[in-house]
């Protein structure tokens, strides 16, 4: 989300709602590293991640997955988890109606890309605990049962054990106030 859509939401919340900023802005710095992580080149050149619509949303989805299984350790950043699973949905919400997905079945959609979000955490809880079952993960969720060139798998699997490990090094606190460097 760009600074004015915060600016917007911001003002609409004040207007319409108890004045009070929604909390979950405050998540919105994270997102968006999320966002721009998910959005990185690499993923799609050498990791042969198809740049389309479907591709991208796979990889915010498995980024955001990470992140949430990196808080889901501590207890106190429950809160913190929905909230940004709010503003993931807002954005989805966005996206679905700027391709012209209208109000009738957004609703849908949105149930389907949280049950693809929440298949993702389950997934990769296990496959971060026994590495050996991160491939599989990877061609069902990423690459949609279509496996890649050996490389672009063997890629895709570093860069998730990259993005798993710079997480863990990182403080809680830091992360959902979207200052960590990951």
């Amino acid at each position: 989300m760009s600074k004015d859509e915060i600016a917007v939401m911001t003002f609409l919340k004040r207007l319409f709602g108890n004045g009070q900023p929604d909390p979950k802005l405050k998540l919105v710095p994270l997102y968006n590293q999320i966002v721009a992580k998910a959005r990185a080149p690499h993923w799609y050149v050498e990791g042969q991640v198809p740049d389309s619509l479907d591709g991208r949303f796979d990889m915010v989805a498995t980024i955001l997955s990470l992140v949430l299984l990196r808080l889901e350790e501590g207890k106190a950043y429950a809160l913190d988890m929905a909230r940004l699973t709010e503003v993931f949905v807002d954005d989805m919400d966005g996206q679905l109606r700027e391709v012209g997905i209208g109000d009738m079945i957004v609703g849908k959609h949105i149930g389907q890309i949280m049950s693809a979000v929440g298949g993702r955490l389950g997934a990769l809880r296990n496959a971060m605990a026994d590495n050996n079952l991160l491939d599989d993960v990877i061609v069902r969720n990423i690459y949609r049962s279509v496996a890649p060139s050996p490389e672009a798998l063997a890629h895709t699997h570093q860069g998730l054990l990259d993005v798993e490990r710079a997480l863990g090094a990182q403080l809680p606190d830091m992360i959902v106030e979207g200052d960590a460097k990951w």
